[in-house]
């Protein structure tokens, strides 16, 4: 089922050129170690988005991920189908916090809104959801497969963390709030697939670290957009850029060197989830599929030589729903 609708998307989907000849690289990526902006549901429309009862609110967390998330989107169509819905309203859960800082104008209102989600999670977990469309979809969730309580709080409170417009100091510090969000909702991901494994949580610590540093480095040219960089300041001042070198967009060599340290880190936790491929029980494969899209995009700012503002590393990938379908009928992640 999961299978022929994700199949149905990428026969839909415009096939066009996506440059995939390799481009002449001065460095191998794999040589050196070295969020999407999106308007908050406020209470007033919670109701009209949840009229519908329980179709209502998982429709409302699909259309949530098909616009702010949509390679989890596509990466959830893929879970089996008991863990599908749950897999939506997770992820949906993680969108509306991470939208949270860029659709606030002060902190105090951001802080508001993740006291409400704080709230929302421990009413929740008293069989008392509030009456918002992603909150009663993951009372479901926690329902259906008794997630752990503490996990969604670490999204919330990092998220929270978070909202202050601060650079990263160092790479440790951007891997922690990885590790806290992104690795996080793989945790509760592993949850709803029945997999308690040692190896499969290792394998997820890696995975969402990468997620969390691809994520840093797609956003930098909007965050660029609104006078803001969070590229981490220990490698910033290694290469000896500055703020107002990414601000004013510069192709210097330097600021290229920052961006292949930073997507080294991330093509080194991407190798070290896979080096767990063995160990990792096949029922886990489907909750690491979206190493697929983070491959993509670290091959193609190696094709662009690190050049963080290519237009072509904005453009999505056609053939990703079919790239994601292969890799789950492998069995690979």
């Amino acid at each position: 089922m999961a299978a022929s609708r994700l199949g149905c998307l990428w026969v839909s989907s415009r096939l066009g050129g996506l440059g995939l000849g390799r481009r002449r690289s001065p460095r191998d990526l794999g040589a050196r170690v070295r969020r999407l902006p999106g308007p908050a549901v406020s209470g007033r429309n919670v109701a009209v988005a949840s009229g519908a009862g329980a179709s209502g609110s998982e429709h409302y967390c699909l259309e949530l991920l098909r616009k702010r998330d949509y390679e989890g989107y596509l990466c959830s169509l893929l879970l089996p189908a008991k863990s599908r819905s749950s897999a939506f309203a997770l992820r949906a859960f993680n969108v509306e916090l991470a939208q949270v800082k860029d659709s606030v104008s002060e902190k105090a209102i951001g802080l508001m809104r993740m006291q409400f989600w704080k709230k929302a999670v421990e009413d929740i977990f008293h069989d008392n959801p509030p009456p918002q469309p992603v909150a009663i979809e993951l009372w479901k969730a926690v329902k259906r497969h008794n997630l752990t309580k503490r996990w969604l709080m670490n999204i919330i409170d990092e998220r929270e963390k978070n909202l202050d417009d601060k650079a990263y100091r160092n790479i440790q510090e951007l891997e922690n709030y990885a590790e806290n969000t992104q690795s996080t909702l793989l945790y509760l991901t592993l949850e709803t697939l029945g997999v308690k494994d040692l190896h499969a949580d290792h394998a997820a610590s890696h995975i969402g670290k990468a997620q969390g540093i691809v994520t840093c480095l797609r956003a930098t040219p909007y965050h660029v957009s609104r006078r803001k960089v969070f590229l981490p300041m220990d490698i910033c001042m290694l290469h000896g850029v500055s703020q107002e070198d990414v601000l004013r967009r510069s192709q210097d060599q330097n600021v290229r060197d920052v961006i292949y340290d930073i997507a080294s880190q991330a093509h080194l936790h991407l190798k070290h989830a896979r080096s767990f491929h063995r160990s990792v029980p096949v029922k886990a494969f489907p909750a690491f599929l979206q190493t697929v899209s983070l491959e993509d995009y670290l091959k193609k700012i190696q094709q662009v030589d690190f050049d963080i503002f290519h237009p072509s590393l904005q453009q999505k990938n056609a053939l990703l729903p079919l790239s994601l379908y292969i890799h789950s009928w492998r069995k690979t992640y």
